[in-house]
């Protein structure tokens, strides 16, 4: 899985944080809290990120309202993922990231093997 680029990831921010489907222009409000955007960069990038399968739309009268189609997480379980399989020696990897967590990561680490079934810890 591919990055999303830097506006691309604040168009998802936007909807992962909100929870609800938007359109453009609340995206690009937002966005303008924080730096400038226009209008029809936001709108090509959300058509592109609908392309890409990453939100899925439907008309609004004039408008669009965009929905993501995977959450954060799963987005970050992705990275994740492929991260990991960059690396000749899972193993190995799987170490160095652990040994880099912190106690309360590693807590969370084990609840969720704990919840997938997985329980040899």
């Amino acid at each position: 899985m591919r990055r999303l680029g830097e506006l691309e990831a604040e168009i998802m921010d936007c909807l992962w944080k909100w929870g609800r489907s938007a359109t453009v222009r609340e995206v690009v409000d937002d966005i303008n809290l924080r730096r400038p955007a226009a209008y029809t960069t936001v709108m090509t990038v959300a058509t592109i990120l609908y392309d890409k399968g990453w939100l899925t739309r439907r008309k609004q009268g004039q408008a669009w309202l965009y929905t993501p189609v995977r959450s954060r997480e799963a987005y970050s379980a992705a990275l994740m993922e492929d991260a990991l399989g960059a690396s000749r020696d899972r193993s190995a990897a799987l170490v160095h990231f652990v040994e880099r967590m912190s106690d309360d990561e590693v807590a969370a680490l084990r609840e969720a093997l704990r919840a997938s079934g997985r329980t040899e810890l």
